[in-house]
Order: C-alpha cells, then sequence, then structure tokens
C-alpha cells in the first residue's frame, strides 16, 4: 500500500505517554499506575489476559475515558481533549466489528472515509489502496454481511487506515481468526511499521510479544514489565540458557553442574537434559562441555536455549504473584 508522504520516525519521540494512569469505575479500579511511553515509528505491544485492563487502557489513550488519576497525552496532548487535527492522525481497529452489515465492502470503506472529511474525489485512489492491501479489492461489492468473519476482521483494519494515520490502535486484532490470517496481519503490521507509523496492539496471544520493538505485561489491571522482548526474557530467567543433553544427566548431577562459576540456575527436571541459566551462553558452553566429558559423559547435544513467550510470560507472572505473597 502506497502511503502519502511523511517523514522518516524519531524513534526518540514519544507519541503516547501515560504517567501514572488510574482509571476506577465507582469502587472498582479496572487499571492502576501505568507508566509507559509509545516512540514514533514502533511497534508497541500490550499482552495481557483476558480481563486485564488492556481495552480500558486503548480507551484511555484515544480520549474515551479520562484518567481518575494521573495522565495520558498522544502527539502531546491530553488524551480526553485532542484537537480535531490530531484526531485525524489516528486510526482504531475496535475488538468487536462495528461496521454496517447491509453495506457493502466498498460502502463501508467510504462512510469510514467520510466521518473523517475525505472528499469523494480524494477517496477513490485512496480506497483501493487500503482494499488492496487487505486483499479485498476483488470483493468490494459484497455485503458485509455475507463476506467471512476474517474478510470482516480485514474490512475493519481497512477502515482504520482509509484516512492515512499516523498512529494506529489495534484491540484484539487477531482475535479469534486463524493462524494463516493471523501471519498476515502481521505481515501488514510490520509493513505499516516500516511506512513509518507507530502501532500500540493489545493481544491475549503471547507469541505475538515477539513481533512488537517494545512489549509491556499487564496482569490484575497493572504492569509487570516494560522492555524489549529479549529483555523480558533475560529479566524473566535470570539470563542466558544453554540446553544440555547427555544420557546421564539427571538430578544426580546437579552438584556437578554446580561447580561452575557462573551458573545461576540448574533444571534437570527432564532426564537426559540440563537447562542451565548463564550470564554469557557463549562463554559458558565450552566450560560446560570441559566439565561433563571430564566426568566421563558422553555429550549429545549442546545449544543456547531460547524460550517461546509463552514460557516468558509464565515465569513473569509467577514471579510477581510470588512478590505479593
Amino acid at each position: 500500500m502506497d502511503a502519502q508522504p511523511r517523514t522518516g520516525p524519531d524513534s526518540s519521540r514519544p507519541v503516547i505517554v501515560m504517567e501514572n494512569a488510574t482509571k476506577r469505575f465507582g469502587e472498582a479500579t479496572a487499571v492502576e499506575n501505568l507508566s509507559f511511553s509509545v516512540h514514533e515509528g514502533e511497534i508497541f505491544g500490550f499482552i495481557g489476559p483476558s480481563g486485564s485492563g488492556k481495552t480500558t487502557t486503548i480507551r484511555l489513550m484515544n480520549g474515551a475515558y479520562r484518567p481518575t488519576e494521573g495522565s495520558v497525552t498522544v502527539f502531546g496532548q491530553p488524551a480526553d481533549q485532542m484537537k480535531t487535527h490530531v484526531r485525524e492522525r489516528i486510526g482504531y481497529l475496535p475488538q468487536l466489528f462495528i461496521l454496517y452489515p447491509n453495506l457493502s465492502v466498498k460502502e463501508n470503506i467510504d462512510f469510514s472515509a467520510s466521518l473523517y472529511g475525505m472528499s469523494w474525489f480524494g477517496r477513490r485512489a485512496r480506497r483501493r489502496e487500503v482494499l488492496e492491501f487487505v486483499e479485498l479489492w476483488e470483493h468490494r461489492g459484497k455485503l458485509a454481511r455475507d463476506i467471512s468473519g476474517g474478510m470482516q476482521r480485514r474490512l475493519a483494519l481497512a477502515s482504520s487506515l482509509i484516512h492515512d494515520p499516523s498512529l494506529i490502535f489495534l484491540d484484539e486484532p487477531t482475535a479469534g481468526i486463524d493462524p494463516i490470517l493471523r501471519a498476515k496481519f502481521w505481515d501488514a503490521f510490520r509493513e505499516l511499521k516500516a511506512q513509518g507509523r507507530s502501532l500500540f496492539v493489545t493481544t491475549q496471544y503471547v507469541t505475538e510479544a515477539e513481533y512488537c520493538d517494545h512489549v509491556a505485561v499487564l496482569g490484575h489491571g497493572h504492569i509487570i514489565a516494560v522492555d524489549t522482548p529479549e529483555n523480558l526474557r533475560l529479566r524473566a530467567f535470570g539470563g542466558e540458557i544453554i540446553e544440555v543433553r547427555a544420557a546421564q544427566i539427571g538430578h544426580a548431577t546437579r552438584p556437578l553442574f554446580s561447580r561452575l562459576e557462573g551458573i545461576r540456575s540448574i533444571d534437570t527436571s527432564v532426564p537426559g537434559q540440563a537447562h542451565l541459566v548463564v550470564e554469557d551462553a557463549s562463554t559458558a558452553m565450552p566450560a560446560v562441555m570441559d566439565l561433563l566429558r571430564g566426568a566421563g559423559m558422553e555429550i549429545e547435544g549442546i545449544e543456547p536455549y531460547r524460550p517461546n513467550f509463552d514460557e516468558v510470560f509464565v515465569k513473569l507472572m509467577q514471579q510477581e504473584e510470588a512478590a505479593h505473597v
């Protein structure tokens, strides 16, 4: 999709800043003391289980909710007081399909364009761009009610892009769609980032954290951690991990591994395999190999182990729960 000319992204410039933002509904606290910033030209992931406050956070950022405490600014303006010209720079893909089922794909796009004041002539070329971008141009004459759920999701994405926004909020964009379409969505998000746009993505599919530049992990309405995916992995496990495989490895070999300097933790719960947490895997592996060979073990394999983000998320949640026991 060809975007209108725009200046290059400045990764040092925040487009969203939340400072100790809290939102209460009566006596119920939805989110509490949220502090983070989203910078220009990045994909920022907001990850947490269902009901943890992700949608509330997006509504604070797009001005639908006013924070009970703290502040939320978007493009330097309070989110609940944004001027029209600032709102026109924002696209929003809601969690649920809210377009008109009795209108065609093209008519829904035209309706969305009209909300942003786009003229009939101005929207024609842009309409085709966004529908081709989401692979719906050939289906433009179909009623929204007659297309599949995945196609409806793509139509909603196209509607959020019709006015060429520079900041896009995506609330659970891949919820309920098949893995192939999910991959296509993330390909689209990466392309939008490459065009210089900023994306704020909420998801309960924690593996999608891998596709983001920065990630905030949300639990029970507050932020557990904010960092790059790789730094969150190091934080969760306390270092890099080496996986060693040898038939003799078991609980009895734990004292052997303990002889090495720099071993932060040892997991031998799987027979014939050990996971060793170290500061630097590349420098620790030769020492581990020498140790095992000196003990007469035949090494079947040794390599760095990279936990997936499901494991990272579970570990971070366990640490959070343990800290509040």
